[in-house]
């Protein structure tokens, strides 16, 4: 092969994987754009709650009906599960394709545990007749949880279609630029929690 072919295999080579690079780019800029949205819409319904927090019409108060121990459980298990997804982060920057679907495992199972026990938690104010009819601040409550569980909801999803994604393609340019789309979301969502139980439950036991 001539130099001048090598040197055109290069550049097309070169060329090619910038606009890989640039892609990948794109992609983590336009989901940025949606987080913005979600903090948008995360924003809405704080404030809707804060107005309507004291609104309780007859019914029961935050402090009255909140187990802030049981909470503060929930809120460790997705702070963990935040770390450990750092750690699938740290081993897919390593290449270590078996480090990122053990890690991305721990990460889903956690995210699991913390739904079901939010499950088990509206399950258990209805059944004691705590819904989100009774009074404005509980409907607001329901909303913003609620709001907040769905998304953990669509990001297990997410981290189930990533395993096997990784699984059957390895760690190459588009799973990793999903990869990092996916951390990026998982974090968004500790963050609205630690503000959830804040406002919602800690400031609610006051």
């Amino acid at each position: 092969m001539s130099t001048e072919a090598v040197n055109n295999h290069d550049a097309h080579a070169h060329g090619h994987e910038h606009e890989h690079h640039d892609a990948s780019d794109m992609k983590v800029f336009g989901f940025w754009v949606y987080l913005m949205t979600d903090c948008i819409l995360f924003a809405t319904i704080f404030a809707t709650f804060a107005v309507l927090a004291n609104s309780y019409a007859g019914g029961p108060t935050g402090a009255e009906i909140f187990e802030l121990p049981f909470v503060l459980t929930e809120t460790m298990i997705l702070l963990v599960s935040s770390f450990t997804f750092g750690l699938a982060s740290i081993a897919g920057h390593h290449g270590k394709k078996s480090s990122v679907l053990g890690w991305l495992f721990v990460t889903f199972l956690l995210g699991l545990s913390f739904i079901i026990m939010e499950i088990y938690e509206f399950h258990h104010l209805i059944a004691e007749g705590f819904g989100p009819h009774n009074s404005a601040f509980l409907s607001a409550f329901f909303t913003l949880v609620g709001t907040h569980g769905l998304h953990v909801t669509c990001g297990l999803i997410w981290l189930v279609v990533m395993m096997v994604q990784i699984k059957k393609n390895g760690l190459d340019t588009n799973n990793n630029t999903r990869m990092m789309n996916l951390s990026l979301f998982w974090h968004f969502l500790d963050i609205i929690w630690i503000f959830v139980f804040t406002v919602v439950y800690l400031l609610g036991v006051l």
